[in-house]
């Protein structure tokens, strides 16, 4: 007979709940255990093996392996921090494999080649010899700057009689929707053929990797360009004026690199700043002469020669400085462009007659690049008196 509920026995059903409850967990708990014992054992396995499995194959195992413990996880009466589950899921989501360094890393983080392209054009150098390619690093995510660009300063592939193509640089995307836009990353490539992905994470600590990386291919893949631009994806570019200017008698078809240039730029201590870069990564109180970021152009012998170099050069995270360290560590020197004024960084009013001179310019959303170069290009002569 059952006691009252207020008594100091406890009803047959809840006894049986109880009892039930028990076992589960001690159920799923060992499972759990002999799960991680497999683990071990594993691990002992590849370690004491002669032949040692791929990257690739060790990624499925701990695929699998973490889609077992996910599940043992997931279950109600073993409870996890929801942080802890909001990674193994993005672990599970991300059909692209988490960015691991191949088998034999050498150098450093930065040194390109320990990367590879999971999305690539490499024959489109080999289809039109380029006399100038244009690299843009931008975050996956960024169709719209993109578009702006494919619409623009990138909408002809023969500029004042010379062969000029433009790709775009990306690493992988991160954050919920990395999936969602992996796959419309692919869809866009089928459409434009114009992007190349490594398997860097895309941040804006990892521009200096992203600009190596940029170097890598031009040197692999596109060698036989005479000229390559790496500019930032926030940029209006007068695509003319820059082909008139490495036309011009006298320029550098080797060891050239020009743009706006920064000479004794100290370095940023304060830990509150984008520009921070702490003693252990680059203990020289100024930089070497570099140029800045925003884009700058070189002669193509250049990235290979980077590359390089950059074996020997401890990476830190402002990437135009560290082109300059690798420019240095060369013995080279970048050189002032033919004409300093073209290579300008803002600009407050839009003019139409000054941005007819101009090579460069920031600017602040990409609506602002289609309409300034709406207004350059409609009929009339730009400046006043000209006509």
């Amino acid at each position: 007979m059952e006691e009252s509920d207020s008594g100091g026995t406890a009803p047959t059903g809840q006894v049986v709940s109880s009892l039930l409850c028990c076992q589960k967990k001690t159920s799923f708990q060992s499972w759990f255990k002999v799960l991680l014992l497999l683990g071990l054992v594993f691990v002992a396995c590849y370690t004491l093996s002669d032949s040692s499995p791929s990257w690739t194959q060790l990624y499925e195992h701990y695929q699998s392996f973490m889609k077992r413990t996910n599940e043992v996880n997931s279950h109600p009466g073993y409870p996890v921090h929801p942080k802890h589950r909001e990674s193994l899921r993005h672990i599970l989501n991300r059909k692209t494999g988490p960015t691991l360094p191949p088998a034999g890393t050498q150098y450093h983080q930065a040194y390109a080649p320990n990367y590879h392209f999971i999305m690539d054009n490499k024959d489109v150098c080999k289809i039109w010899t380029p006399f100038l390619a244009l690299l843009v690093p931008v975050a996956p995510h960024n169709v719209a700057a993109r578009d702006a660009i494919r619409q623009t300063w990138a909408n002809r592939s023969v500029v004042q009689g010379e062969v000029v193509r433009t790709l775009f640089m990306l690493g992988l995307p991160g954050g919920d929707d990395a999936e969602q836009v992996q796959e419309t990353l692919k869809q866009e490539n089928l459409k434009h053929q114009d992007l190349i992905q490594s398997n860097f994470m895309d941040t804006y600590l990892n521009l200096t990797i992203k600009t190596m990386v940029i170097m890598d291919w031009l040197a692999t893949r596109c060698p036989s360009a005479a000229y390559a631009m790496k500019i930032d994806s926030d940029m209006f570019l007068n695509i003319d004026n820059l082909v008139i200017m490495l036309q011009k008698p006298g320029i550098p078809t080797e060891k050239y690199l020009t743009g706006m240039l920064m000479w004794d730029r100290p370095v940023v201590r304060s830990k509150d700043s984008k520009w921070y870069v702490p003693e252990e990564m680059y203990p020289d109180p100024t930089y070497p002469t570099y140029c800045l970021g925003m884009g700058y152009l070189f002669s193509n012998d250049l990235p290979a020669q980077f590359v390089e170099i950059s074996k020997k050069i401890k990476p830190f995270n402002i990437e135009d400085a560290y082109i300059g360290m690798c420019m240095k560590k060369l013995g080279l020197q970048p050189t002032s462009p033919p004409d300093a004024s073209q290579f300008k960084a803002y600009n407050w009013k839009y003019d139409r007659c000054e941005y007819s001179k101009i090579i460069t310019y920031i600017l602040a959303s990409s609506e602002q690049l289609v309409e300034y170069w709406t207004d350059l290009k409609k009929p009339g002569a730009p400046c006043k008196g000209s006509e």
